[in-house]
């Protein structure tokens, strides 16, 4: 199991920042029986472990008051650098199952993209999945070579499931497909302003040019 190593934070607000440039990650924990609790971990621990887990994989969260099973909640970023600055962890209860939204990867080829240049449209991203918290799957793999013409999809019945891994969806929910090529835009052709120009010239000349100002 991955694991990440937590001290206990006493610094809040602003000070923070300091906390930060010394490679230190705030944090907190907390569950249905867990009330919140505060700490700092090693960011480029996490950025590993975060990187591996998602936030559908269980991490040992080991503290000096004992360990924990937890998920990633939520992770906030900087609007400017992207780097990590703050993580919730949800501790998971032993023996019982968890809810999850498990990311899709599709992989193959699909007929239909390739030999009827068609649009592959993946409708559903992370499916949302309830397991006991051994079973939590990183991901699901989506066979997109199912996908022979324009009437083929993907529904989440087709998928292919760990054991012990329920989905919480509707299994005729549509998981992706493949959507006709689009015609391209026909493209006018540029009006030439000096050949009208011209032209008007022209006419005016026949008529006699311009008729005079009163």
């Amino acid at each position: 199991m991955l694991t990440l190593n937590a001290e206990k934070r006493e610094v809040f607000g602003k000070t923070l920042k300091f906390a930060r440039k010394d490679g230190k990650l705030p944090v907190v924990i907390y569950g249905r029986k867990q009330e919140a609790e505060n700490y700092f971990i090693d960011t480029k621990e996490f950025n590993k472990v975060y990187k591996e887990a998602g936030e559908s994989t269980v991490i040992e969260f080991k503290t000096a008051a004992g360990d924990h099973d937890v998920l990633v909640k939520d992770a906030d970023h900087d609007p400017i650098s992207g780097e990590v600055i703050h993580v919730d962890f949800y501790v998971v209860e032993k023996g019982k199952k968890v809810e999850v939204e498990v990311p899709l990867v599709f992989e193959g080829e699909s007929p239909a993209v390739k030999n009827l240049n068609g649009v592959l449209v993946k409708v559903i991203h992370d499916l949302p999945i309830e397991a006991m918290p051994k079973d939590l799957p990183h991901d699901i793999t989506v066979d997109i070579s199912g996908l022979v013409d324009f009437d083929s999809q993907i529904t989440v019945a087709d998928l292919k499931l760990p054991a012990g891994v329920t989905v919480m969806i509707e299994e005729n929910e549509v998981v992706a497909l493949v959507s006709e090529p689009k015609d391209e835009p026909v493209e006018s052709e540029p009006v030439d302003i000096s050949a009208i120009e011209v032209e008007q010239k022209g006419k005016k000349d026949e008529e006699g040019g311009e008729p005079a100002s009163e």
